[in-house]
């Protein structure tokens, strides 16, 4: 929200000389941060000018220009008048002007300089209020002969003051909850509430000059057979008639200016009206033209198949959750709270005008405005509710400025329907501003600042019985209270201190096992990163995968960021190998990346969820049928190497990564978690056929896969050759190792060793020799060691001999070679029993 300080200034006393920074520290100690502070986007000089000569000059294209020489007085350092060449033509010898000598700026950041044109040099500019940013006149400059205080200009005065251009404007955010800082109105109370200065609330004596609501108003209907939450969508409506009306009257360049200043282009007098008074007062208000009235205004819901051109010229397929704005309840005039129709709004041949000024639901409008995708300066401040109480005194305001600005005549009748809800009260205990601060706030103090912000407050056995004012709907419970009084009392008195922490509620294990997985990684040089879930079938296509499976298994998101990226990711490999891309482009060449995060894998069909009403809790049904609605998603790990995993230097010639890195890694992190991985074999995309493996736990679960990248795969995404990569379940991880490791007393006897060679066919994995050496060989059995493969003449085709050294370590005595050579038989007759593997 942009507040032009001299504007604030009509609703709150300020002081003399204060400044825009002034202002946004006083707002900011009451919440209201402020976004950026605003003054004239020209810088000088910009001066008063006395056009001294005018000479038409005919040219060749036809076009006519002026060559003018014009007194400056002693602002171009000479005092000599300046030659100008100016295209407009409304003005002649002796006329008052704005000029722009060379070094001013423009708004847009157009510097002016002394150039040659049209056969002379013009040393300046002669400019119309669209060029000085005041407005949309185009047509011709800015003369200012005609002002009342012309007889007082000096040729080489500063205009920018003169123009109001020195005027600050602070920028403001406004958070959901405090809707009634969209307006000047309540930007002005805030700055009171904050430096106690004298605030005179405009709606008060709008209010009372405002006629009664009888008969003669234009007839106005009521409604509306689906309420949301059970609240009407439209539980106000005020309508005026102002006939007569000069639309194409000039608004006041004083309303235009607050207008360009408050971030709005000035259109019309009648929409301009209705703009000030919404950004003065907070209500918005929409003007119809009345001649295309034949029937009363009827709102209500739409209905199945209704259809409506907006403002914006956008034909839209209306919901029947949707309030409109009709014409005696068939013709849609505008969906209610967001936009007007086209062909009701008013035009050049408008004459009677009929001002509505209402008060819309807010979750409606909401949902209204975001169905459509259709925010407005109306639906904005709708939703984030507007004072009921309000729409009279706005309806008052914009019927006297069409009245003083268009010459219109106001009809005497006036139509005001509905009855809007009163503010619940609040039940508060007086010691609770206390107990949830902090700060001992006496009983004074919270019932003062309760009624500053407009609350009627009363006591009842030690409670405060408290009813918010109607332009507080975001007052609904006790602490909502506490926190107005804790930030009028001022954030800075509440003390700083740090809550101690209770003992035993340290991470949980997935927290625990995620934040080891990523310190080992980041241990051995990983870098980790983070990439949006979003991807197309364009990614799948190009890892090998196939895009259709891969769409089966995830969610199509509704209202994508990017069209070519509408998918729900399965995998984190799919986005990791986006951010390897990237960093190799930008001309690294080693790289090593790790990533954490959800994938979709849904099975079967998808079904769709309920939705339940904002602000109620869903029952039990309702979430069980969520939360079955949810696909499962499970946490993935994944990383990727690429280049030189051992760098060349004075030391030594480099390392390119491989599988053997890999291996590594994901053994480190079975080892960090007290896990025993099991690798085998695989071959699956986008892996290397011969050089991927599955990782399981103990037990056969799948963890995950490793590998080089497929060939394909490496050309399709531009990678280094034998790019290596894996990819992890770490929910797996969590409940594989979510059993406490019972510590084992180290025996202080010596080891024992033995080796043994077995012949397997080339298809048996060495993995599952080890797992049948563990479970034959028993407690005993402290390591086994794969450290031999043989393939050659001495073997059978299709055979290959695996030489493995078994480790052996008693706790209470030293093994004899006996017992050590008796356990090494067993070990093998169990792997011979497993996979068929004989002893060489």
């Amino acid at each position: 929200m942009r507040v032009p300080v001299d504007w604030l200034g009509e609703h709150v006393t300020l002081p003399d000389g204060v400044s825009g920074l002034d202002v946004a520290a006083a707002l900011v100690q009451v919440g209201l941060e402020e976004e950026g502070l605003h003054t004239g986007d020209v810088t000088g000089p910009l001066v008063v000018g006395r056009v001294l000569t005018r000479e038409p000059e005919e040219q060749k294209n036809g076009k006519t220009i002026n060559w003018c020489t014009v007194d400056v007085g002693d602002a171009n350092g000479t005092g000599e008048p300046q030659g100008i060449v100016c295209g407009a033509h409304n003005f002649d010898a002796g006329d008052l002007v704005v000029v722009i000598l060379p070094g001013g700026v423009l708004p847009g950041g157009f510097e002016i300089s002394a150039r040659k044109t049209y056969g002379h040099v013009s040393a300046g500019m002669i400019c119309s209020v669209a060029e000085l940013g005041i407005g949309e006149d185009h047509d011709g400059i800015l003369v200012l002969t005609d002002r009342p205080d012309a007889s007082s200009l000096q040729p080489g005065q500063d205009a920018i003051p003169l123009l109001g251009l020195d005027r600050e404007t602070v920028e403001i955010n406004v958070t959901p909850d405090r809707g009634y800082c969209f307006a000047v109105r309540g930007v002005a109370r805030e700055y009171a509430h904050s430096t106690g200065a004298p605030f005179v609330d405009p709606a008060l004596a709008l209010a009372e000059r405002a006629p009664a609501a009888g008969a003669g108003g234009y007839p106005v209907e009521l409604r509306d057979d689906s309420p949301v939450r059970g609240r009407p969508g439209c539980d106000r409506y005020v309508a005026r008639v102002v006939r007569g009306i000069d639309v194409s009257a000039p608004t006041p360049d004083w309303m235009a200016t607050r207008l360009t200043e408050a971030g709005m282009r000035p259109i019309s007098l009648p929409v301009d009206v209705t703009n000030y008074v919404m950004l003065d007062l907070g209500q918005p208000l929409h003007a119809f033209d009345v001649a295309t009235l034949d029937g009363p205004v009827v709102v209500r819901r739409a209905r199945d198949g209704e259809r409506l051109t907006t403002l914006d010229d956008v034909e839209r397929a209306l919901s029947p959750q949707d309030l409109l704005v009709t014409e005696g309840g068939e013709r849609v005039l505008a969906i209610a709270g967001v936009m007007g129709g086209q062909d009701s709004e008013v035009g050049p041949s408008t004459t009677d005008v009929l001002l509505e000024a209402a008060h819309f639901d807010a979750v409606s409008v909401a949902r209204t405005a975001r169905r459509h995708r259709l925010p407005s300066e109306a639906s904005r401040r709708f939703e984030r509710g507007v004072d009921p109480q309000l729409a009279a005194a706005a309806a008052q305001m914009a019927v006297e400025l069409l009245v003083e600005h268009g010459g219109g005549t106001a009809d005497p009748g006036v139509t005001d329907v509905g009855e809007p809800l009163r503010p619940e009260p609040v039940r508060m205990a007086a010691d609770l501003p206390g107990r949830v601060v902090g700060v001992p706030y006496d009983g004074p103090t919270v019932e003062r600042r309760l009624r500053e912000i407009g609350c009627e407050v009363s006591t009842e056995d030690e409670t405060y019985v408290v009813v918010p004012p109607t332009w507080r709907p975001d007052l609904t419970t006790g602490e909502d209270l506490v926190e107005e009084v804790a930030r009028l009392e001022g954030y800075e008195a509440i003390p700083s201190v740090v809550p101690t922490a209770p003992g035993g509620r340290g991470l949980t294990h997935g927290q625990g096992v995620r934040r080891l997985l990523a310190t080992v990684l980041a241990a051995q040089g990983l870098s980790e990163v983070w990439n949006p879930p979003f991807v197309g079938d364009a990614q799948h296509e190009a890892l090998g995968l196939d895009a259709a499976a891969e769409r089966e298994r995830t969610l199509v998101v509704a209202n994508p960021l990017s069209d070519e990226q509408p998918l729900m990711r399965t995998r984190v490999l799919t986005t990791l190998v986006e951010s390897l891309r990237r960093n190799l482009a930008r001309g690294a060449k080693d790289v090593a990346l790790f990533e954490t995060g959800l994938v979709v894998q849904r099975e079967g069909e998808q079904q769709p969820a309920p939705t339940a009403d904002v602000g109620v809790h869903p029952d039990a049904e309702t979430l069980a049928a969520i939360r079955a609605a949810v696909p499962a998603q499970p946490r993935h790990l994944a990383l990727v190497l690429a280049g030189d995993r051992d760098r060349a230097g004075w030391w030594g010639a480099g390392r390119r990564a491989d599988l053997a890195d890999v291996v590594e890694l994901v053994t480190q992190l079975g080892e960090a978690l007290a896990l025993r991985l099991t690798l085998e074999a695989d071959d699956v995309m986008p892996y290397h056929p011969g050089r991927c493996a599955r990782v399981t736990t103990a037990d056969g679960v799948l963890v995950g896969h490793l590998g080089e990248l497929h060939p394909k795969v490496v050309a399709a995404l531009g990678l280094p050759e034998r790019t290596v990569a894996a990819e992890m379940d770490v929910d797996v991880l969590v409940d594989a190792s979510g059993v406490p490791v019972q510590a084992r007393t180290l025996s202080g006897y010596p080891a024992a060793r033995t080796d043994v060679a077995l012949v397997v066919a080339e298809d048996v994995a060495a993995s599952g020799v080890e797992l049948a050496l563990r479970s034959g060989a028993g407690d005993a059995l402290e390591s086994v060691a794969l450290f031999d493969v043989y393939r050659g003449d001495q073997l059978d085709a299709g055979r290959k001999s695996l030489a493995y050294r078994l480790t052996f370590r008693a706790p209470d005595r030293t093994l004899t070679t006996d017992e050590v050579s008796a356990l090494r038989d067993r070990a093998v007759a169990a792997a011979g029993r497993a996979t068929g593997a004989v002893q060489r």
